[in-house]
């Protein structure tokens, strides 16, 4: 087991309102964001963990939410600032910020730049106004495009748009103009994924009428033509990127690296080689009980068993659409590669995936069926 590279992840806990498909630990803005308290709290947060560093640089750093947009160029500013006297960053570290057009203005954009962000992505989840609406999204078809060609002037290494397809009653049709209209802005990159019924959600409670089964493929496959006819690679489940755009702080998860979490309810994922151990935390979950000065930040520590370790990095290996190498297995987990055979055999006697001395691949039939690859591991 040797030390996976180190990312870190910032969560912004507030929205304007909340979301009915939202299942994230995001909470509806009552009042302005005490954000010179919280950005406090963060910084107190990776000091208390600045043992799992183990020298490390941060190669990427990813600012969520929630709507991180609502803090000012000031608070992100003094955030950067103080993490990068924290912990050192790699040259050309990647630094996102998520950002909702509701909540997007070019100036206060560029300043975020000026801070230090050099990646945005931007939550545009659909161009069709009715369906903005039944999301509860606060921006219109207008303002996603106005903050789209906002990013492409700033300068920055990279941005993304959201879009979201298998909305409430979308037909095929429907779908297809929204993505003609996401690839006719030219983003570098671009996020493009189901909407799903997650519980403890408003829709979970009051479920929307969704596209049947059918019509959820043929948009699915309609839609990768058109990408990949854009220039876009699908390098991930529900990701597709120009050359050279990918995002590298998701890279680093996918590719089960090490991650700290700093911020309400965030998670980290970090190795210990010394000790054979890979250990993962989640920090305190409400915004007030993670202000308290007079609280622990931790909520939970656990160790992940060996047991569940094949499980873990399968479950993130094979979102992304590119061989798996045998020897990251072992680097990344500890365990003989023996152990993995184990697991994979059935997915591989059913033809979902293929395997040589190197590496296992996903087949045409596994990619449509990932699932059940990891359902044969458990």
């Amino acid at each position: 087991m040797r030390l996976p590279p180190l990312s870190l992840y910032v969560h912004i806990p507030w929205c304007v309102q909340k979301c009915p498909y939202c299942d994230f630990n995001s909470h509806a803005l009552k009042g302005g964001v005490p954000e010179d308290a919280y950005v406090n709290r963060l910084l107190d947060d990776l000091r208390a963990d600045l043992a799992w560093v183990q020298g490390r640089q941060l190669s990427s750093i990813f600012i969520g939410g929630g709507t991180p947009s609502l803090l000012t160029a000031a608070a992100v500013k003094r955030l950067l600032a103080g993490i990068a006297s924290l912990v050192e960053l790699t040259e050309g570290c990647e630094v996102t910020l998520e950002a909702n057009p509701g909540t997007f203005e070019k100036e206060r954009f560029q300043g975020f730049v000026e801070a230090g962000v050099n990646r945005l992505s931007i939550g545009v989840q659909s161009l069709d106004a009715e369906q903005l609406k039944g999301l509860g999204r606060i921006h219109d078809p207008q303002q996603a495009c106005a903050a789209a060609e906002h990013a492409s002037q700033l300068q920055l290494n990279s941005y993304n748009l959201d879009l979201m397809h298998g909305l409430p009653e979308q037909s095929l049709a429907q779908a297809m103009a929204d993505l003609d209209g996401i690839i006719a802005l030219n983003p570098p990159h671009i996020s493009w994924y189901q909407l799903t019924i997650e519980p403890n959600t408003s829709f979970a409670s009051r479920p929307p009428k969704l596209p049947d089964d059918e019509v959820l493929w043929e948009i699915y496959q309609r839609g990768h033509e058109k990408l990949a006819a854009a220039g876009y690679q699908h390098y991930e489940v529900s990701a597709y990127a120009k050359p050279g755009h990918q995002s590298q702080h998701n890279r680093n998860y996918w590719q089960f690296g090490d991650y700290l979490g700093i911020g309400c309810g965030a998670h980290s994922k970090i190795t210990l080689p010394a000790e054979g151990k890979i250990l993962r935390c989640e920090k305190i979950k409400h915004p007030q009980g993670y202000l308290d000065l007079t609280r622990p930040l931790r909520y939970k520590l656990w160790q992940v068993s060996e047991e569940e370790l094949p499980f873990e990095f399968f479950m993130n290996l094979l979102r992304l659409n590119e061989p798996m190498s045998k020897s990251l297995f072992s680097a990344r987990t500890g365990l003989s590669v023996a152990i993995a055979e184990q697991a994979l055999a059935p997915a591989i006697a059913q033809g979902l995936l293929t395997g040589s001395d190197e590496q296992w691949e996903t087949t045409s039939l596994g990619r449509r069926f990932l699932n059940s690859i990891l359902d044969e591991m458990v």
